[in-house]
């Protein structure tokens, strides 16, 4: 809602059937204005059923936090949508004598899969009122609620830019991204977070998975028998020699990809260069080249990114003048990672010398 004097009633149309959609919760997102730089970071918190619905609606000014407004909210279902009127003015700050707040009337369109809300408000002409548009995004579980303890699980949740946290005071990360593959022992509240427009007004939902039954056990292996004394009067064998280690596949740290595909961003120029140049000038050597991602998202979709990462690198090489024979890709999805879950230092790319 653009700044005006004038706050009188207006009205959020949610246009569309609504019938069975339970829109009560908190839903966090934007403002915006075409060609209007300017943004305004909201949040919508309604209760109740579509019938009978309370809210509050905060904005503030992007990147002036301290400028802000709150109104109750209230209304009911009626005609072609949902009517929601600012019954009062709870609080503003920041304000001046030459800044407003516009009002008017918003028509919202709800997209159930998304868990998203898309406004178009038409302001009452005062000062430089006139149009926004509204984006507003919740937090909501889209999988199973409940799951088999010790079952690996994909917890899928909507919302944009979403951070999975182990308490509600956001110190134990343990996610990123709308879904996470996790083997629970019992029943988990997690705590989500959006990036989408935050605000001063933190939204935290608590999301709880209850676990059914107990984590299979896992018989002890065998104790494998005692081996009979060795008669020391009989010479022993002689060992054969151990065949020196294979090299350990090396990590090229700086060769990294844009978020959640295989393009590769501009700051792997050098060190690829540097193997392309490495390879030109020793023509017997042949690498392999792997792929591996983090543990974030689905299983066969990161087997599936990792091995387009590989075919990245390679043709990169290949352009820069290395033969493709001599270059062998794999992908190893979230298989190997190095360092606990999450970290970007998994999402990496390794190679080592084929014989």
């Amino acid at each position: 809602m653009k700044r005006s004097f004038w706050w009188g009633l207006s009205s959020l149309f949610l246009a569309g059937p609504l019938h069975a959609q339970n829109l009560a919760g908190a839903w966090q997102g934007v403002e915006t204005d075409a060609g209007d730089p300017r943004y305004y970071p909201a949040v919508l918190r309604l209760q109740g059923k579509d019938s009978n619905l309370l809210g509050v609606l905060y904005q503030e000014v992007g990147s002036q936090p301290n400028v802000t407004v709150t109104f109750q909210m209230e209304g009911a279902r009626g005609g072609a949508g949902l009517q929601l009127k600012h019954v009062r003015k709870l609080n503003e700050t920041g304000g001046s004598y030459s800044s407003y707040w516009c009002a008017g009337a918003i028509a919202f369109t709800y997209d159930a899969a998304l868990e998203k809300l898309t406004g178009r408000a038409t302001y009452r002409p005062v000062g430089d009122c006139d149009n926004g548009t509204f984006t507003f995004y919740r937090v909501k579980l889209k999988s199973a609620a409940t799951v088999k303890a010790g079952a690996l699980s994909t917890l899928r949740v909507s919302g944009r830019d979403v951070r999975w946290f182990a308490d509600a005071e956001l110190k134990k990360p343990v996610a990123e991204g709308n879904s996470y593959a996790a083997r629970l022992s019992k029943t988990t509240t997690f705590y989500l977070t959006q990036g989408f427009y935050p605000s001063a007004e933190k939204i935290v939902t608590p999301v709880t998975i209850t676990v059914t039954g107990k984590v299979p056990v896992t018989p002890p292996r065998p104790t494998p028998p005692t081996p009979a004394p060795i008669d020391t009067a009989v010479a022993a064998p002689p060992v054969a020699a151990t065949p020196p280690a294979a090299p350990a596949p090396v990590v090229l740290p700086t060769v990294l990809f844009k978020q959640g595909t295989a393009e590769l961003l501009p700051e792997s120029a050098p060190a690829l260069d540097r193997l392309a140049a490495d390879l030109q000038a020793a023509p017997a050597l042949r690498l392999r080249i792997a792929g591996h991602t983090d543990r974030l998202g689905e299983p066969g979709k990161n087997q599936v990114l990792s091995e387009q990462r590989a075919e990245a690198v390679k043709a990169y090489l290949v352009k820069a003048g290395v033969p493709t024979s001599r270059l062998d890709t794999v992908g190893y999805g979230d298989t190997r990672p190095l360092h606990p879950s999450p970290d970007i230092r998994n999402r990496r790319v390794e190679v080592e010398k084929l014989p």
